[in-house]
């Protein structure tokens, strides 16, 4: 009997189980590919962005090093880097394929934006984040089994169970972590609700006859679809068919190739196609993403368009909200209704990001009707503004949880990079997965308050370099702010949001 059973070993199943693994749980990883790694996951094809929310999420747990230097990010400063906050962002995104212009984002406007050395998004590929997250897990006495395929899942009021063939593998606890077609979602009777699709996507690797044809770099807006062309003999494209493609079957080099022509408006050829796959803009999403003992994180609980690399970015914040909560529930130190928390702060994240991929695909449509979206999108993302606002939603520095305790501004954004005076950073103590008490008090005021979750929460004092007008600050092990305290910190405030989130304490 597991504490957790993680079905699905992909970056969103492997980051909850470094999560869990980190808080002490025993946790196993059922995946159903036999060995690691695919060439849909290397590069190019597995190449994803991850945003400045997901960025610090690897930074926080002290793995960005490791990752930059895996994924090939040149000018990487290093894990002890005293990286200073730039004028603006140097890479913005985009929306529906119009780039923004990072000249146009307006900082000032940001939330709370302190210097940090994760506050840029960078791009990586999915080998890279899985192979990380997988020897984490290992270090951390995560189990992982491959070549297990779950076909039932059953549960009763203290434990679940999921059989693949003639085994069971029981555990207190089961998350489905397991994609877009879920099987866990299925068997454990979730519903799933959305939009049907408007387009199929597809994403290759050939060899083209007359690359001149084409044009290169990113996405390229026709009045027949979208295609790219990041790099050599990498392409992807976007066919406005309704969804009718049958995707159950491998796309051939002549149906791309038509797909290609019809979308570029040119007579270009493809000589070989190495490897191909195909998606759509399916927006689907459970409406709980808890039944019972059974939970779902990823695109097990919400699938959409892949534009803008939403998906896995979403899928690392599902995932680190999760995984504190669920280990505090296993360690039986949880607060009455924490775990509930996951559906109420996760699920309208999720659902933002469905509406936010079918505007973007609305924008695209090759029709008269899309065509003028467009236009309105371009004027309106060419102000300062419309920059900034989008920025906010694609770097994720707009999310804000609605935790109800307090109406601060500050409380339930991502805390803010405070770095104390003698250079210690909130992400430096926020490694071990605990929470974090900052106490910027000269007389140490919340010192023996805090001590009643020693365990559950690291306290620490001193002057910081910006404290931002606050006295002292209480971060969950999300990296989110539970509570903002003024100059002088209500004692008793704090002390009730830390039970609140941390349950009672140990003295």
């Amino acid at each position: 009997m597991h504490d957790v059973v993680i079905v699905g070993g992909g970056p969103v199943g492997l980051l909850l189980a470094c999560e869990l693994g980190l808080a002490g749980c025993s946790v196993l990883v059922l995946e159903r590919e036999p060995e690691p790694g695919s060439p849909l996951k290397a590069q190019p094809l597995g190449m994803r962005g991850l945003s400045p929310a997901s960025v610090e999420t690897f930074y926080r747990r002290g793995t960005l090093h490791q990752l930059r230097t895996a994924s090939g990010v040149p000018g990487d400063p290093g894990p002890d880097s005293d990286a200073q906050e730039p004028s603006r962002p140097r890479g913005v995104g985009h929306f529906a394929g119009m780039t923004l212009d990072p000249a146009q984002v307006d900082v000032t406007a940001l939330p709370y934006r302190l210097p940090s050395p994760a506050m840029e998004g960078m791009v990586t590929h999915l080998e890279a984040v899985e192979t990380l997250l997988s020897e984490q897990a290992s270090q951390l006495g995560v189990e992982i089994r491959r070549g297990v395929t779950v076909s039932a899942i059953a549960q009763n009021a203290t434990s679940a169970v999921a059989q693949a063939g003639e085994q069971e593998f029981a555990a207190r606890w089961l998350v489905g972590c397991d994609g877009g077609r879920s099987t866990v979602r299925g068997l454990a009777g979730f519903e799933f609700v959305g939009t049907e699709p408007q387009f199929t996507g597809y994403s290759m690797r050939a060899t083209v006859a007359d690359p001149e044809k084409l044009r290169p770099g990113f996405i390229t807006l026709t009045p027949t679809g979208m295609y790219l062309q990041p790099s050599e003999g990498h392409i992807g494209m976007m066919d406005h068919d309704g969804g009718a493609f049958d995707r159950s079957q491998q796309p051939t080099r002549d149906h791309l190739q038509t797909v290609l022509r019809r979308v570029s408006g040119t007579d270009v050829t493809l000589s070989e196609v190495h490897l191909a796959t195909s998606f759509t803009d399916r927006a689907m999403q459970t409406t709980t993403y808890r039944r019972g003992r059974v939970l779902l994180a990823g695109d097990a609980a919400h699938i959409h368009a892949p534009l803008g690399g939403q998906g896995l970015n979403t899928g690392i914040g599902d995932a680190m909200n999760l995984g504190w909560k669920l280990a505090a529930t296993v360690q039986g130190h949880a607060p009455d209704g924490l775990l509930d928390t996951y559906t109420h702060e996760r699920h309208p994240i999720g659902a933002a990001v469905l509406d936010w991929s079918r505007a973007q695909v609305a924008a695209m449509r090759p029709d008269p009707y899309g065509q003028a979206v467009q236009k309105v999108v371009r004027d309106l993302i060419g102000t300062r503004d419309g920059t900034t606002y989008v920025f906010q939603k694609l770097s994720g520095s707009s999310i804000r949880y609605d935790l109800g305790s307090s109406d601060h501004p500050l409380v339930g954004r991502s805390a803010p990079e405070f770095r104390l005076e003698d250079g210690t950073r909130l992400g430096d103590l926020m490694r071990d997965g605990r929470g974090v008490a900052l106490d910027f008090t000269t007389d140490r005021s919340l010192r023996d308050t805090a001590r009643g979750w020693e365990s559950r929460m690291r306290y620490v004092a001193g002057p910081a370099e910006n404290a931002l007008g606050l006295g002292a600050v209480l971060v969950r092990p999300d990296g989110v702010v539970a509570w903002a305290g003024d100059p002088a910190p209500d004692r008793e405030a704090f002390e009730r949001a830390a039970a609140h989130w941390f349950g009672r304490p140990e003295s």
